[in-house]
């Protein structure tokens, strides 16, 4: 269950990510880093490995989760439901291709790569990253459509952090799966998963 309920709350951090830039054009530098880590590190040690060993570091995804799972939380927000929903839903057209997921892993491989030479967050790494959204997991089934200021969406560099952000979406999600995540779960063991969640929270706190 915890291992279920940090991967879901990674998924919930990238789409509050993803809303907060395509509203304001803002994210921040930190978590932004932290979420591009999570799409190179192939081969984790443990779930929490894969963000940077600290349960601090997903706090924002947590904190959504809770918001948006919660019985007693008024402030639900479809538009960030369906970001999360709309993830776990590529992921499984993604897991059916294996041809795809191949291809997934040598793209990946070439980014890091050239992170000898580059930073994670340099504009070069997360264009790369973002291509690799936009080429192999777009076109398995209708693109996530992101809802926002225009202005910001029509900026390149926007466009490249949102894919990226997106394709890190898609990591947790794998990783969800692979730690016995199903949708049904969500459905049927909300309660568990909020409350796994508000512990882990406590730990931070």
């Amino acid at each position: 269950m915890k291992e279920q309920t940090l991967t879901l709350a990674a998924i919930c951090q990238v789409a509050f990510w993803v809303q907060k830039l395509s509203r304001s054009g803002q994210i921040d530098d930190a978590e932004l880093t932290i979420l591009l880590n999570s799409i190179m590190n192939t081969s984790p040690t443990s779930t929490l490995d894969v963000y940077g060993n600290d349960i601090t570091n997903l706090k924002v995804g947590l904190e959504t989760l809770i918001q948006h799972l919660g019985n007693q939380s008024k402030n639900k927000d479809p538009e960030l439901t369906r970001y999360v929903v709309s993830l776990l839903g590529l992921e499984r057209r993604l897991s059916k291709h294996n041809k795809q997921m191949a291809l997934l892993g040598e793209r990946i491989e070439q980014c890091e790569r050239q992170l000898a030479h580059y930073d994670i967050n340099s504009e070069t790494l997360i264009s790369s990253i973002a291509s690799i959204y936009s080429d192999l997991i777009s076109p398995l089934g209708s693109p996530i459509q992101v809802a926002g200021d225009p202005t910001i969406l029509k900026q390149p560099t926007n466009q490249h952090k949102i894919r990226a952000l997106l394709l890190a979406g898609i990591r947790s999600a794998v990783l969800w799966r692979q730690v016995g995540g199903k949708r049904r779960n969500i459905l049927f063991a909300r309660s568990k998963i909020v409350e796994c969640a508000e512990s882990l929270l406590k730990q931070i706190a």
